[in-house]
């Protein structure tokens, strides 16, 4: 089998590879939790992203969020590089 230019005699291992997904999170991705019930725990993270008809991707990376049973204060627990308002340095004074 053939991957990137090299060659598993292992399938195993790259059935490994396919099922590791790494949790990725974009502005874009990230915004359909804005308007999320916080805190949440994860199982209420998940139930809203289904019922407000998020991406398939934001659903995946609530799945690979861990679960201790306490409940998730705001986004940045989940996104620490979440942006916030004070990462948009605006003058209201200028205009």
């Amino acid at each position: 089998m053939k991957f990137l230019g090299g060659t598993f005699n292992d399938k195993s291992i790259f059935a490994k590879i396919l099922k590791e997904k790494a949790m990725y999170w974009t502005l874009e991705l990230a915004s359909h939790l804005e308007d999320a019930p916080w805190p949440a725990t994860k199982e209420e993270l998940i139930d809203f992203g289904i019922r407000s008809g998020a991406p398939l991707e934001v659903i995946e990376n609530l799945q690979e969020l861990e679960d201790d049973g306490e409940p998730y204060e705001t986004i940045e627990e989940i996104w620490p590089d979440y942006p916030t308002k004070d990462d948009f340095f605006f003058n209201e004074d200028e205009y």
